[in-house]
This record gives C-alpha cells, sequence and structure tokens, in this order.
C-alpha cells in the first residue's frame, strides 16, 4: 500500500498561503491598477477566503508593500544570478542593458507607476514603502559596484552610469502607456548602448590593449 505524503505543517501552509496572496497582488496591480485594487478580488485571485487574508495582511497598504518587497526580492535575486552565471567574456555593457531593460520593461516598472502616485499623496504608505525601496537600490549599488570590477572602472562611476540606465529606462516605460512605437525606443536603446560601449566598455577595451 502506498504511503500517502506526509501533511503539511501549519507554517508551510501559511508561506503557501501568503505567497499566493502577494503573487495575486501583483498580478491585479498590473492587470488593474492601485486605485481599482481591492482585497476581497487579491483573495478571490488567490483562492484564498478573506478571512485568511486579513490574518496575514492589515489591510490594502500592508499587502502592497508585502507583496512589492518580495517583487524587488526576486528581481535582485535574479540580477545577482544573472551576473554570477554570464560567462566574463559575454559580460558586455550590450549585454547588461539588454537584461536590465527586459527586467524592468516586463512589469516590474509598471507596478512602481501604479503605486507611487498613491505614495505621493500618503505619507503612511510612502514610510512604510521607503525602507522597501531603499533596499533594492542599496542591492542594485552593490551589483554596480561588482559591475565596475569587470569594466575596470571606479565603483562611482559604475554606480552613474548604471542608476542613469536605470532612471532612462523608466522614463521610457512610462511613455510607453500612451506611445506604442517600438522602433522609437528600440533606437533610444541602440543609442544608449553605443554610449555605454564606449564609457564603460571602451575602457575595458583600452586596458586590455595597454
Amino acid at each position: 500500500m502506498q504511503a500517502s505524503p506526509p501533511r503539511r505543517t501549519q507554517g508551510a501552509r501559511s508561506e503557501e498561503t501568503q505567497r499566493r496572496l502577494l503573487e495575486a497582488t501583483i498580478a491585479l496591480l498590473l492587470e488593474r491598477g492601485y486605485t481599482r485594487l481591492t482585497t476581497p478580488d487579491i483573495a478571490r485571485r488567490a483562492g484564498v477566503s478573506r478571512g485568511a487574508l486579513t490574518h496575514h495582511f492589515a489591510n490594502k497598504e500592508d499587502i502592497v508593500v508585502r507583496a512589492v518587497a518580495n517583487q524587488l526580492e526576486r528581481v535582485t535575486a535574479g540580477l545577482r544570478a544573472f551576473c554570477d552565471d554570464c560567462p566574463p567574456q559575454q559580460m558586455n555593457t550590450d549585454t547588461v542593458v539588454d537584461y536590465l531593460w527586459s527586467m524592468m520593461a516586463k512589469g516590474l516598472f509598471y507596478v512602481t507607476l501604479e503605486y507611487l502616485p498613491e505614495a505621493r499623496a500618503n505619507d503612511q504608505f510612502r514610510q512604510q514603502l521607503l525602507p522597501v525601496v531603499q533596499e533594492f537600490h542599496a542591492a542594485l549599488d552593490a551589483i554596480w559596484t561588482r559591475l565596475s570590477d569587470h569594466y575596470g572602472v571606479a565603483p562611482d562611476e559604475a554606480r552613474i552610469s548604471m542608476n542613469t540606465t536605470m532612471c532612462l529606462f523608466r522614463g521610457m516605460i512610462a511613455q510607453t502607456v500612451l506611445r506604442e512605437d517600438p522602433d522609437y525606443f528600440r533606437r533610444m536603446l541602440d543609442y544608449w548602448k553605443t554610449h555605454l560601449r564606449t564609457s564603460l566598455g571602451g575602457k575595458r577595451s583600452k586596458e586590455k590593449a595597454a
């Protein structure tokens, strides 16, 4: 007789419930936006009761903050893995730009666009988000410092170049909301790749030649 699988612990079930709720929150933020987001809809999408949601999260703002934190942790882990796993000969500035654009444009910054207006007007919500976003930016700066070693530039120069890249992408992605023009955005990406190829990648090439 085949033995039945062991029952999950209460802690494991609780973690699974929270995971489903956080994933449902991000999905609904992308689909409906912050103002149309409701906790009953989140519970329904996650396939759990409203009571289960309120057991883990105090209110809408609380679950959004936790969902954003979870999303940013996963994005940061993915970026670290990209830097660790990418062969050195392929870690050129074009590859980094393509990865960052894909990371930002496939939902990450669209979610940000949803909660930013509320954070501007709701100080309590803003105060909850600040440490989450600051932790993400600190992790990014640490990754940019690692890239500085690869490109042979000062850490501060790499951080400025890559943070400028992220700010450029934020503006471009915001513009896609009202402008469907892939060629327009592709040409800007190509322009920026050329710039970084010279400012960062070019220095490594000169160093090798020397």
